[in-house]
Order: structure tokens, then sequence, then C-alpha cells
């Protein structure tokens, strides 16, 4: 295997009580060739101080701070642009990895058909006992790329999260959007929600397979100041349906119909939060196409499955 230098990218902001134990995670990987770059996008609590101390005991972690905060999309973009690895491991500041993360990860990326890599993920939630095992899709090695595309857009069960992801480290500055082109004025650098997503999937557009390892190594920690805590009731599907949308319009028209229909029905289910981001009508969803037709087959499944798993009944299937 060859050993080419991995960077463990951690952009931070306001994590005084957690961005050691994440750090921590990353120094102890079996895997030895890589460096940690971290930017705290001028936090105001003693986050920087906390990164003064690990960075002065290990000469691996390289710190940088922001002059002011530049955003939370900009601040990935300057870990990414400060790191110098073949590879690029994304750690977010409040989340955790095995010390066998990088060992089971990177080898998979010496095959040049291969995108991307992901592992199993536990999500937990601080200070309690809850967890729940996500993106477990089969058993470890290769699958095609359209698999990913199809489970990320339609299917459900994959990771939008680059947090359980090593990628080519050029492949990460060609495909992080500081902006995602919209007509409804939404600030993609600011509120970050569908980024991340868009790196995942231009990744499988442009490579024949990703990689996928069968084994918890990822920790994804849930909390009251996470993206995804902060944007419930609707902003964080309708706008990863925004940045979907933006991908299948310009690189996978086929899936138009499907993609319609996708966001037909989180107008519907989250009609409030449409109307509060604009976003409440299918044509607004895109820049250029007009054609707003649903995938009917898709879509009665769609609504079937979720009917059935609300009552209990979809594990029988």
């Amino acid at each position: 295997m060859q050993n080419n230098l991995v960077s463990i990218l951690v952009p931070v902001y306001n994590r005084e009580t957690l961005i050691e134990e994440t750090v921590r995670s990353a120094l102890n990987q079996t895997y030895k060739n890589f460096e940690i770059i971290i930017v705290d996008n001028k936090s105001t609590d003693k986050t920087w101080q906390v990164l003064e101390k690990l960075a002065h005991k290990d000469k691996r972690i390289k710190i940088f701070q922001n002059e002011t905060n530049i955003g939370p999309v900009r601040n990935w973009k300057r870990c990414i642009d400060e790191a110098s690895g073949e590879y690029g491991k994304i750690l977010w500041s409040d989340d955790l990895i095995a010390p066998e993360f990088l060992e089971k990860t990177v080898s998979f990326l010496e095959n040049s058909d291969v995108g991307f890599v992901f592992t199993g993920t536990e999500i937990f939630v601080d200070g309690t006992d809850k967890m729940d095992n996500q993106y477990f899709i089969g058993e470890t090695g290769l699958y095609d790329s359209e698999k990913y595309i199809d489970g990320a857009l339609f299917s459900g069960g994959y990771p939008v999260s680059p947090g359980c992801a090593l990628f080519r480290l050029k492949d990460l500055k060609q495909n992080l959007l500081i902006d995602i082109p919209n007509k409804v004025g939404s600030d993609f650098s600011m509120h970050a929600i569908g980024n991340d997503l868009l790196i995942f999937l231009l990744a499988a557009h442009q490579y024949k397979n990703f990689a996928f390892v069968n084994e918890k190594l990822s920790f994804f920690r849930a909390h009251k100041d996470s993206i995804s805590i902060q944007s419930n009731n609707g902003k964080l599907p309708l706008h990863y349906n925004l940045a979907a949308a933006y991908f299948v319009e310009n690189y996978r028209k086929d899936l138009i119909d499907k993609m319609n229909s996708n966001i037909w029905i989180n107008i519907k289910r989250y009609s409030i939060a449409a109307q509060k981001y604009n976003i409440d009508a299918i044509e607004k969803f895109y820049m250029k196409n007009k054609d707003y037709r649903l995938d009917y087959v898709y879509l009665f499944n769609k609504i079937f499955r979720g009917l059935l798993k609300r009552i209990g009944f979809l594990k029988y299937l």
C-alpha cells in the first residue's frame, strides 16, 4: 500500500468543549502519514486557546484563524486550501472517527476508478445512551457510482455529509461549491445545506465506483448547536432538494421527473417552510429547466412505502 499523505480537515467555530475530543480522535489514527488542518472561523469562545495548546504539543496539527468569520462553507474551503495531502478527510468539529478510519479507507483510493470511500456511522446524542447506526449499505467493497446517486437522491440510506468519507484532495477543491446557483436568493455559503451533498454527487458523476467499509468508523454527534438540529421543520430537506435539483438540471436531466416528484412531496409535507423560503413551487428549484413532469410510478411507490413505514409495516416487506 502506498503511504500517501492524508489531510484531516477540521473547520471549527465555537467548539471549546468539543474540539479537543475531536482532534484526539484524529491523532489516534493507526495510519501514520497524516496532517491535521484546523481553521478557526474567529470563534468568540476559548476554541482558539484550546487549539494553540494542542498544536504546541503535536507538530502534525496545523492551526489557522480567520481575521473575521467568513461563514461556514468558505471556512471549509480554507481548510482545503491550506492542506497539502493527496487525500482529504473532512472531520466536523463535533464529530469523531475511529483509530482505524484512515487505515481502512485509504487503500480504496489507490484505485483510480474509485471517487470516494465512506464507512458505517453511528449517530449519538450527547449526554445520553441514545445512538443509531446509519449508512450500512452492504459488504465492504466497491459499488457502482450510480447506486450512490440513486440512493442519495431517491432511495435514502446514503450519507450526504462527507464527515464519514475520504476523498481525493483535488476533488474536494473542485467539487466544493461556495454558492449553488438558484433563483430564490438562497445563500448556500451561509446556511451550508446541500454543499456537502454536492461533494458526493459530483464525485459520483466523475468516477465509475465508490467504496464502502462495513464497519462503524465514523461517529456523528447530535446536539442542539448542530446544523441538522437547528434546521428542522422542513428547512433541511427543502434546501437539499434545491441543491439536488442543481445537480440533476446540470448533470442528469434523465432524472428530472423523479426529482420533480421528490420536490412535490416535500413542498406538500413542509408547506409552511416552503412558503417561508420562497420555494413553494417546482419551477423555483431550477434555473433553466422547464420540464415539471412527475414520475407517477415513483411517486406512488414512495408515498406507499412512507405510509407503511409510518404504521410500522415496512420492515415486513
